[in-house]
């Protein structure tokens, strides 16, 4: 369980109240079969252990690209979406920080449905901003009570953890009109499901949409995340984040995965075909 701050007069009220994020367990023993944080079973692309592999000699000495410009231009051919909407994170959970230290501040409402990703809470915590809960249906559809009036950012994961389901495209996209703030959707599961909301980044001035390679792409250790936002979103969220925020190993085994999309999409089908036969 962790400890609240013994020595609260040196820290902010809000930082000395709270108690930090426990991550899911990392055991060691080989002999369990570990599911606590959703890891890929299959590895990554061969095409990045080859890469990263190439990489480890002289580069290592240097600094890396604070722009990420390999791995922006690969998702911009990707995702058919400008570089400049695009920003890479060490981990999505990175990009969710920069966008709550971003827009949202003291006494700020902050909205998410319930139950959702535990983390949201520290993020808005860590901002001093308040937790504005939403009860999502029996059926999980979009809660009734959204938007939330006067609220500075509202936070939905896409598909849903833990509950694993997914909200339609247009109700999103009618939320995102609808809403005052901004709106953050964490699409850390989206490629185990259908759909997505990347042209909601690409043409709203509110919706920023967040991703992840830990998942889909068997890279949870490299820490690689990226977001997808109107410009001026994306250039405000740009001055935040750290100057040299992902690794020059992680930007590689990044730009190689994206170079070696077909391995990804037939992981993540193999997954959705056994999620059928478990679930049947």
């Amino acid at each position: 369980m962790p400890m609240a701050c013994s020595s609260p007069d040196y820290f902010l009220p809000h930082i000395a109240r709270m108690e930090g994020y426990v991550p899911g367990e990392q055991p060691r023993q080989r002999q369990l079969v570990k599911l606590n944080t959703n890891e890929n079973p299959y590895p990554p692309s061969p095409l990045v252990l080859e890469r990263l592999r190439a990489a480890c000699g002289q580069q290592l000495r240097r600094y890396p690209d604070s722009q990420s410009v390999g791995v922006r231009s690969r998702l911009a051919d990707l995702f058919q979406i400008p570089p400049e909407q695009i920003l890479v994170g060490n981990g999505s959970d990175e990009l969710l920080n920069v966008a709550l230290r971003c827009f949202a501040g003291a006494g700020d409402r902050v909205v998410v449905p319930d139950p959702t990703y535990p983390y949201y809470e520290k993020l808005i915590q860590l901002q001093d901003a308040v937790q504005v809960r939403v009860a999502f249906p029996e059926d999980f559809s979009m809660p009734p009570d959204l938007p939330v009036a006067g609220a500075r950012v509202t936070v939905i994961a896409n598909p849903n953890s833990p509950s694993g389901t997914l909200l339609a495209t247009e109700s999103l996209a009618r939320l995102a009109a609808e809403t005052e703030g901004v709106l953050i959707i964490d699409e850390a599961y989206v490629d185990f499901a259908a759909g997505g909301a990347v042209h909601l980044a690409k043409d709203s001035a509110n919706v920023v949409v967040c991703r992840t390679m830990s998942k889909s792409f068997s890279l949870a250790g490299m820490r690689i995340g990226f977001c997808f936002g109107p410009p001026a979103l994306i250039a405000g969220m740009g001055k935040v984040k750290e100057h040299y925020n992902l690794s020059m190993l992680s930007q590689v085994a990044a730009e190689a995965a994206l170079d070696d999309i077909a391995n990804m999409r037939a992981n993540a089908d193999r997954i959705r075909r056994t999620r059928t036969d478990l679930t049947a």
